[in-house]
């Protein structure tokens, strides 16, 4: 039986404020820390004023909050049970014959909803503030040679004309350019010929194309290049693939990822994990409406109310790490991605029914 329109909006209110408000104190939390890190690791780094970086960290901001998003539905729907239950409204609600399932109704439905919007809407737009965030980086910090919390990027390769091994600060994510490179570049019999350091490269079909470089060898003066060309065997969907990871593609985008990245030759298993992932996203949100149910329906004033959260967060937490289990599982290719990225919602949302049904049906 369905619940009344007029009470059904009203839950519904409750519910999405409750995550809004936890998410958002989550998002501003998360962008103030993230902040004050980048500008102490600035320094004095080029172009690294206040707004840049300020702007830098809010492009961070959404892939990282992105995700706590299942913790902000539990705390959220804790919140708002707990506060309806506070004010008597639940009991209200059971006296006027309504069950657990029925006042349930709203919430389910409003994380059902938040999944999708996060799955459609949200996770693009972080996935593309992401790759900005990695631009400026690579713009800003490309003079000191080191981008904030990355480490160096390091490749082999074998051309027609030799050897090479280069080494680059950062990578910029869904495109085949590094940032603060230097190569090392070796003859066919091993014996070392030049240094190039740029500012930036780029791979192409048969070459690297590095602008600003300077070449220095042992037995000519350094030269000074806008543009220098280094000959290369590499693919450029496979560096585009090597460096970046599932989580920076938008999930419009994940389909098309997958199919180059298999044409190529390479293994497309990450990107597959993190296609059904976001597709089992608003069933895991439905999952933590269920876990927080199970901990948030008693009456508030027969106390223990603090010990009935930390039970819930607890479960949370152990819901959480089982997800990120089954997720290493599945990106190792132990179990199937469609198993991995499954196997937390579907078990999650049994098992909060099934503490339910305890509850409420004995």
């Amino acid at each position: 039986m369905l619940i009344g329109a007029t009470l059904g909006r009203y839950f519904s209110a409750k519910f999405v404020q409750s995550i809004l408000a936890v998410f958002g104190t989550v998002f501003v939390l998360v962008y103030t820390l993230d902040f004050v890190e980048l500008m102490r690791r600035a320094g004095d780094a080029e172009g690294a004023s206040a707004g840049v970086i300020a702007r830098l960290a809010l492009f961070r901001t959404p892939a990282v909050a992105e995700q706590v998003l299942p913790f902000a539905i539990l705390f959220g729907s804790m919140w708002a049970l707990l506060q309806l239950s506070r004010k008597l409204e639940l009991v209200v609600a059971r006296a006027a014959g309504i069950s657990a399932w029925q006042f349930l109704q709203p919430g389910i439905l409003v994380a059902a909803l938040v999944g999708i919007v996060t799955v459609s809407v949200y996770n693009p737009l972080s996935a593309h503030l992401k790759q900005k965030a990695t631009e400026t980086e690579a713009r800003v910090f490309a003079r000191s040679q080191r981008t904030p919390g990355a480490k160096d990027t390091w490749l082999r390769q074998v051309s027609p004309d030799g050897q090479a091994i280069i080494r680059a600060a950062a990578a910029i994510e869904q495109s085949t350019t590094l940032t603060g490179v230097t190569a090392f570049t070796f003859n066919s019999a091993g014996v070392f010929q030049e240094r190039i350091e740029a500012r930036e490269a780029v791979l192409h079909e048969g070459y690297w194309e590095m602008k600003e470089a300077r070449v220095l060898s042992s037995n000519e003066e350094p030269q000074s290049y806008d543009t220098y060309l280094l000959a290369s065997n590499l693919e450029p969907s496979q560096i585009r693939t090597t460096f970046t990871p599932p989580e920076s593609v938008p999930f419009w985008d994940l389909n098309d990822t997958i199919a180059q990245t298999e044409r190529a030759g390479l293994d497309a298993t990450r990107y597959r994990l993190q296609y059904d992932i976001l597709l089992a996203r608003p069933l895991l949100f439905v999952a933590m409406v269920f876990v927080a149910a199970s901990f948030s329906l008693r009456f508030f004033r027969s106390g223990g109310v603090g010990a009935m959260v930390l039970s819930g967060v607890a479960a949370g937490f152990v819901l959480y790490v089982a997800t990120q289990l089954m997720e290493d599982l599945g990106a190792s290719g132990l179990i199937r991605p469609t198993v991995a990225a499954w196997f937390p919602a579907v078990v999650g949302t049994l098992l909060g029914t099934l503490a339910l049904l305890h509850q409420e049906d004995g």
